[in-house]
């Protein structure tokens, strides 16, 4: 068996089992996580002049981050998740920017932007992240 296949089989395996045992708030954590880390690929494939494998990266970082978007609760968020949905759209856009004009300066930017959402959100109380986790168990 090829050491490379076991290790990625490993992660694929390790990565569900965290998704399957995350409230939500360490949903929403690992996905902000997740798209900080495609973005500093991407950054490394713009230094490359890696194209291709830039274009994937950006892609899954839109990706990830139109899922956290859509995650939001716009009836119980108020202006934070209007704000925040706003916020979203703008990434999306400077991102699909970025792609086309190979600009690292608008790729850092969505990182400061991430960034601080990610600050804000590691922010929240202990006791306040299993919240929705048993809303959801009340509503079933």
């Amino acid at each position: 068996m090829n050491t490379q296949h076991a290790i990625n089989q490993y992660q694929r395996v390790n990565t569900q089992s965290s998704i399957e045992d995350a409230s939500p708030h360490q949903l929403i954590a690992m996905l902000i996580n997740g798209a900080l880390s495609r973005l500093s690929t991407a950054k490394g494939c713009m230094e490359r002049k890696d194209y291709a494998e830039k274009g994937v990266q950006l892609g899954k970082s839109m990706d990830i981050i139109t899922g956290l978007q859509s995650s939001l609760d716009m009836e119980a968020g108020g202006d934070i998740s209007a704000n925040l949905d706003a916020l979203y759209d703008y990434m999306i856009r400077k991102l699909s920017e970025a792609s086309i004009n190979n600009d690292m300066a608008v790729v850092d930017e969505v990182i400061s932007l991430l960034m601080e959402i990610k600050m804000g959100w590691d922010g929240i109380p202990e006791e306040f992240h299993h919240l929705s986790k048993q809303k959801q168990q009340v509503a079933e």
